[in-house]
């Protein structure tokens, strides 16, 4: 007995000291990265549990909503670490070396750098990782009710295709709206509800009511559900009759509750006042009681409509924006696979001035050219054209897109080519669409000039709407000096 406890104890005092050893050779920076790890593992888990309930709670949605920031936060933190590149000197020059900070690399607190760009680096870690372990903490009851709620019937998917088939991070903002449409309010009065949506162009605006107005509470709610446009004013109730779409109607509905309606009116300019004044006198008088109307706008004109607060919409985080064009780059493959792609990803990321259209068109293409030459040849292209957009005209050329006004860029793979957008419109899925697409022109070396349309994206989510541009390439003057010098040294790449 007296040597079998002395061999347990021996093997105990070993397992300790080994413990103690490991934990004391590790740099700083790894436990936290392994640790902040570990939290967003654990954050992700409860948040994609909670993607498949069916929650009504307006607080569990805010609590979860805030836990969803604070991932995306953790992550961005944790992937600069892990993808930053920094710069050293050789032989009296200034070269770009990048390295990469990973499990199996990490910079000594003795190099210069580290109490630098990496320091600043672990205390974005450390902040992350604080703020997320203790959010997991405060919803250890949250997790214990989560369960009690209903599961949606949905097939269980990887992350890359539910990013790619629902709307992202948007959960908040449609539950409010779900909450304003099926609020009752006493017999007695008569005020017909107007929810304002307002927020920049292609945010989401119809998108997000579009997933609304897919809710089963909704459709049984209401009778139809019709979409009006703003030309669809010029002639007041006329048009309101035979002008709109009905894009769902509940005969159901129609039998036991009557003919209550929801009506989506998307404004693309300012509406006058009088034409507003006429549809809503017009509109209360003719709807029954619990009849709702939203208007969507870019401009926050439409607020003085309301009769509740307005809902604004703005663009996804950084963070976030990282998260998600990240998702749809890599799909099923592993980014810590390919630091070096992953890095130049998250460059691109930042160029992108958090454009969800742009996220879908950039992610696929270098999904299709799977390489570090052609990844880096996007990134250079994209730094090429953006400061020199920047310095000829002192604004982000994406900032224009996203205000639909007319862009000039360069064509990637035809230098002697300008491209402009003309101008950005959407089609529905009745209509037809251009069969050349805008990475074709962009980054391919397709051969057209003047103006056509061509295809953005097509959405795979409600209302499946088909993005189109209008476009026009000029082509470039070049003096025969300037032609025989780029034909000699070539396109300049990363």
């Amino acid at each position: 007995m007296e040597s079998f406890l002395s061999a347990v104890l021996g093997e105990l005092m070993t397992r300790s000291i080994n413990f103690i050893i490991s934990k004391c050779s590790k740099p700083p920076a790894l436990v936290v990265e392994e640790s902040l790890q570990r939290a967003l593992l654990r954050a992700q888990v409860i948040i994609e549990e909670a993607m498949g309930r069916h929650i009504t709670n307006q607080s569990m949605i805010h609590q979860l909503d805030m836990l969803r920031d604070a991932m995306h936060q953790g992550y961005y933190a944790l992937d600069a670490f892990r993808y930053q590149p920094y710069y050293v000197e050789e032989d009296g020059k200034d070269q770009a070396v990048n390295y990469f900070i990973s499990v199996s690399k990490v910079p000594s607190p003795m190099e210069p750098y580290f109490s630098g760009q990496t320091a600043r680096f672990l205390q974005q870690l450390r902040e992350a990782l604080d703020r997320l372990s203790s959010m997991i903490v405060d919803l250890n009851e949250l997790v214990m009710f989560l369960m009690s709620y209903p599961r949606l019937y949905r097939q269980p998917y990887s992350m890359h295709i539910i990013l790619g088939n629902y709307m992202f991070d948007r959960q908040m903002e449609a539950e409010l709206i779900i909450k304003f449409l099926l609020h009752t309010k006493p017999h007695s009065s008569e005020e017909l509800e107007v929810l304002p949506l307002v927020g920049p162009f292609r945010v989401g605006k119809s998108t997000l009511i579009a997933h609304v107005c897919k809710n089963e509470r909704v459709r049984d709610y209401f009778s139809e559900i019709l979409w009006l446009h703003d030309c669809d004013f010029t002639d007041g109730e006329l048009t309101f009759r035979q002008g709109c779409a009905t894009k769902h109607q509940n005969h159901l509905s129609n039998l036991k509750k009557g003919k209550r309606l929801l009506v989506v009116i998307e404004l693309y300019d300012n509406l006058c006042e009088d034409a507003w004044n006429r549809f809503y006198v017009t509109s209360k008088r003719s709807f029954l009681s619990g009849s709702k109307i939203i208007v969507t706008s870019c401009s926050d004109m439409i607020v003085k409509f309301g009769t509740t607060p307005a809902l604004t919409l703005k663009y996804l985080s950084p963070e976030a924006y990282w998260y998600f064009f990240k998702t749809l780059t890599f799909g099923s493959m592993d980014p810590k696979m390919h630091p070096r792609l992953a890095q130049l990803a998250m460059e691109i990321a930042r160029l992108q001035h958090r454009s969800i259209n742009s996220a879908y068109i950039i992610s696929c293409l270098l999904k299709d050219n799977f390489s570090i030459h052609f990844w880096c040849k996007v990134l250079s292209f994209m730094r090429g054209f953006i400061q020199t957009y920047v310095s000829k005209f002192g604004v982000h050329p994406f900032d224009l897109l996203n205000q639909n006004k007319p862009v000039q860029l360069r064509r990637m793979a035809a230098p002697s080519e300008d491209f402009m957008i003309c101008h950005q419109y959407h089609r529905s899925t009745e209509e037809e669409v251009p069969e050349i697409r805008i990475q074709d022109v962009m980054y391919g070396s397709i051969k057209k000039q003047g103006k056509f349309e061509v295809l953005v994206w097509r959405s795979q989510i409600p209302p499946y709407y088909s993005y189109v541009n209008v476009c026009e390439i000029r082509e470039r003057k070049i003096t025969g000096a300037k032609r025989k010098h780029w034909m000699k040294d070539g396109p300049t790449f990363c």
